[in-house]
């Protein structure tokens, strides 16, 4: 996989995250299929955190010093830490493509960055810098799947309506 790449992907996905979230009642963003699983307000706080504190931020430090640590990232705690339940879900969706938007100028004003630049990660070895960016484009079609996935079950919970005419899901 290559830079630009990537780097498309991640200016596209923004648009798909901002046309599928956008709009959604506060019924559908505070949903949830079960108490373990996550709310379209929480994916929506996951991916703005993520943007900012993982892949930017660990990217940045990799290309600036290899040898110094990774900033610390908790984000299955993030979700009471941060009270994601509690938060504005359109301010947080607004925040989230705001520093999507910081990302792709980031990424865009590197000058002839070396993507096998690695970091030592402690547990999984080098991860070189196009590892890290190639995961961060994984990183959003997974969740992508994930508030396709909660769209739907939202729709089959609430619908009167059997869903199988649509096709198998």
């Amino acid at each position: 996989m290559n830079y630009y790449y990537c780097f498309q992907a991640l200016y596209e996905n923004k648009q798909v995250f901002k046309t599928l979230l956008w709009g959604a009642s506060e019924a559908e963003y505070r949903w949830k299929p079960t108490t373990e699983k996550w709310s379209l307000l929480e994916v929506v706080c996951h991916l703005y955190d993520e943007e900012r504190e993982d892949f930017r931020a660990r990217l940045k430090s990799t290309f600036e010093d290899p040898s110094k640590e990774w900033p610390k990232i908790d984000p299955p705690a993030w979700v009471s830490e941060r009270n994601y339940r509690g938060q504005d879900y359109e301010e947080k969706l607004l925040n989230f493509l705001k520093e999507r938007d910081t990302s792709l100028s980031w990424l865009e004003s590197l000058q002839s960055p070396n993507w096998d630049t690695p970091y030592v990660h402690p547990k999984v070895g080098a991860v070189p810098a196009i590892r890290l960016l190639s995961n961060w484009v994984a990183h959003d079609y997974l969740h992508l799947r994930q508030i396709i996935r909660l769209k739907y079950e939202f729709l089959e919970a609430h619908s009167n309506e059997p869903l199988d005419y649509a096709g198998a899901w």
